[in-house]
């Protein structure tokens, strides 16, 4: 399956290319050292094993070679990868170059090179080879010294075989050149060994000191890592093992599992799984278990097998860390922060080592920096994490000898929480009656407000007019002023509701209230009496002059038409008027008054105003008056 997929992704990179573009060799300058060629070379996948370097005359394997159009790396693969490299020189540029394969820990890399008689000179390397044996000269990649080229293109191939992942990331240097990138590379390098080592070392005394398992497991993780980083960065391979191939136990399978098993271990000492954390602590047993398996199957041979297996095995042992980490920081355990940090840096640098060997993203100064730094930030983390821990320990020590304070001071807090509880219960039931009386008060103001004023124009009803109307009566009495009652009815209203319907009647009583507020002082009072019928009471010394100014204004305003979707609703109205003390001393007198008025203004034919007694004739409450008077006296 790796082996599908790999080469899927390869096919359809190389798919759309040009083959004119194909083996046209690389014109090298005097800028060329430190240059990629993997935008210049071209790839063939040897199914079944079945080519050497003597098929590569054969016009028909040339056909399949396909660009690689800058890809490093083909993934797991079972079958080997033939490299084809052209190289020609320009007539300024040095004869003598030097060719860096920067794949991570191959296991087996062939290079084939002109031996100048029509034959190839064989130049082997890779994990299965000596390090003295496979290197023209000291550096931790494979660096291979090439013939000195003329003005014809030289052309050599790479066979590449890692069933666990090919990478072939190549670069073409000027010796002097390499040595002066590889002294920056080391420094580096040396830090980041150097941070990793003196933690190691720090943490080994503590671990002698206090014979704790976390700190045990930490130290063998923390060794474990350095050498495996060593490994990768080919470091270990130049100063550690130089004189032999690589063993199964350092290589890039045993390494990463081993780390794997130790960590799996540090994460179940330091997160203290055994308590309340049970399914995932046996779930971390189960990943130690993969891991020793990948072991044991890659001692037998089985390269590709064991790095599927380490692949697959953090689909379980990495969301179960996560799981447990993040269930201890809920529960407030400092140390899981530091851990989820440190293994977070970690995790996201595993994933691009292993997209890196599955072929999916390509080699890079980048991926190649970043397992290291992010080893020594978790390597960093993981050491306050332990820190913390101790410090932990040493504080549940002294708290279990002030246990019985604690206790007495627990039973203190008891009481003074029983009695702050008892207040907050007082506090907050007087907050809820508090609240209860303001929703009372709320609704017996919504109740008032029912009670005095009409729901459709919300303008004052007939029961606040005759209140209003008797406190306007009292207080002109005391101050010798007057009191107007106008009383409005619309004239035509009827029409209106019986062609239109009542939302057109309705929507012309809002619109008439509102003219209504509008042209009236802010100190009078207008009210809807019910039906088509308004009334305005209007107070001051000059309410007389002012209930004519306002019916002549009422006239004309109340007229202009009122829109109804495209219709123009249009009303006229009728105005009657009473005036205190002239024409009643109490409401009722007022009311039928005025209303004697609007009836004469409707007799007259309507849309029109009068003040009742202006055409001669005497109230009701006038003529009684006059009766009274002339009633002979029986005295």
């Amino acid at each position: 399956m790796p082996q599908l997929v790999s080469s899927i992704i390869l096919l359809l990179s190389l798919a759309g290319l040009s083959a004119a573009a194909s083996g046209a060799p690389l014109l090298l300058s005097n800028d060329s050292s430190g240059a990629s060629l993997n935008e210049h070379i071209e790839l063939l996948e040897d199914v079944g094993a079945q080519l050497s370097i003597a098929d590569m005359a054969d016009p028909a394997v040339q056909a399949r070679f396909q660009p690689a159009a800058g890809r490093a790396t083909v993934g797991q693969s079972r079958n080997p990868w033939w490299v084809k490299v052209t190289l020609q020189r320009s007539a300024d540029a040095p004869r003598q170059w030097w060719l860096e394969n920067a794949g991570i820990t191959i296991f087996n890399l062939q290079l084939y090179l002109p031996d100048g008689q029509g034959g190839w000179q064989l130049r082997e390397t890779g994990d299965a080879v000596p390090y003295l044996e496979g290197r023209d000269h000291a550096y931790r990649r494979m660096l291979f010294k090439l013939p000195e080229l003329s003005n014809e293109p030289l052309t050599l191939y790479f066979r590449s075989l890692d069933p666990a992942g090919n990478s072939f990331p190549l670069k073409i240097w000027q010796l002097g050149d390499l040595e002066q990138h590889a002294s920056n590379e080391n420094i580096g390098f040396g830090l980041i060994y150097g941070v990793i080592l003196a933690l190691l070392l720090y943490n080994l005394f503590i671990l002698i000191a206090l014979r704790d398992k976390a700190y045990f497991w930490y130290v063998m993780a923390t060794a474990c890592v350095l050498i495996f980083i060593l490994s990768m960065t080919g470091h270990g391979f130049q100063y550690l093992w130089p004189d032999s191939a690589v063993p199964f136990w350092l290589d890039r399978i045993t390494l990463p599992s081993l780390w794997g098993i130790f960590v799996m271990r540090f994460t179940q000492e330091l997160l203290y799984t055994r308590r309340g954390l049970i399914w995932p602590h046996r779930l971390l047993n189960a990943g130690c278990v993969l891991y020793v398996i990948a072991i044991v199957i890659n001692a037998f041979g089985y390269r590709a097998e064991g790095a599927l297996m380490i692949a697959v095995t953090p689909i379980v042992t990495v969301p179960t860390a996560l799981f447990s980490a993040g269930v201890r920081c809920y529960q407030g355990f400092i140390p899981a922060r530091f851990y989820l940090l440190g293994y977070g840096a970690v995790l996201a640098s595993t994933v691009v080592l292993v997209m890196r060997a599955a072929g999916l993203i390509e080699p890079s100064n980048f991926t190649a920096y970043l397992f290291p730094l992010s080893v020594a930030a978790e390597t960093i983390l993981f050491s306050f994490a332990l820190a913390y821990r101790i410090q932990m320990l040493k504080l549940e020590k002294a708290e279990a000898l002030q246990q019985a304070d604690r206790e007495k001071t627990a039973r203190l807090a008891l009481f003074q929480a029983n009695a702050d509880e008892l207040q907050g219960a007082v506090a907050q039931r007087t907050a809820e009656l508090a609240a209860a009386n303001t929703r009372l008060q709320q609704r017996e103001q919504e109740l008032e407000h029912a009670a005095f004023h009409d729901s459709l124009t919300e303008l004052p009803n007939r029961r606040y007019l005759v209140e209003r109307c008797e406190s306007a009566l009292g207080n002109a009495a005391r101050h010798n002023e007057s009191v107007a009652l106008m009383l409005i009815d619309l004239d035509h209203f009827k029409p209106i509701n019986d062609r239109f319907g009542h939302d057109a009647g309705d929507l012309m009583l809002q619109a008439i209230a509102k003219r209504l507020r509008v042209h009236v002082r802010s100190g009078d009072t207008v009210a809807r009496l019910g039906g088509d019928e308004f009334a305005v009471l209007i107070c001051g010394a000059d309410a007389e002059q002012h209930s004519r100014e306002i019916a002549e204004r009422l006239l004309a305003e109340l007229a202009q038409p009122v829109l109804y979707g495209a219709e123009r609703l249009i009303v006229t109205i009728s105005i009657g008027v009473a005036l205190y003390p002239q024409h009643a001393q109490q409401f009722a007198g007022l009311y039928k008054s005025a209303d004697e008025a609007l009836y004469k203004v409707k007799a007259r034919g309507r849309s029109g105003s009068s003040i009742s007694g202006e055409d001669g004739e005497l109230s009701s409450s006038a003529r009684l008056h006059l009766d009274v008077i002339k009633v002979t006296s029986g005295l």
